[in-house]
């Protein structure tokens, strides 16, 4: 699996995460519209830790700082 994402990108989608969470539990979102956007920031959190967003994969996106290092035999 090849890192999709950047720094920003990944400090941008933790801060959104912490703000959906926080919203949540001071009960300014609730129900199932509160529930669906937990899932969301669980979900921004989980990818933003592992570099990599399957959507940006389909869609051909890749805002990774680093540039892919070619593998050559003397490595």
């Amino acid at each position: 699996m090849k890192s999709n994402l950047g720094t920003i990108d990944r400090l941008i989608r933790v801060v959104a995460a912490i703000g959906i969470f926080i919203l949540y539990y001071t009960e300014y979102i609730t129900g199932a519209f509160g529930i669906t956007l937990m899932i969301i920031g669980v979900i921004l959190i989980l990818t933003s830790f592992v570099s990599f967003c399957p959507l940006y994969s389909l869609l051909g996106v890749n805002t990774c700082d680093k540039p892919d290092k070619p593998f050559t035999s003397e490595d």
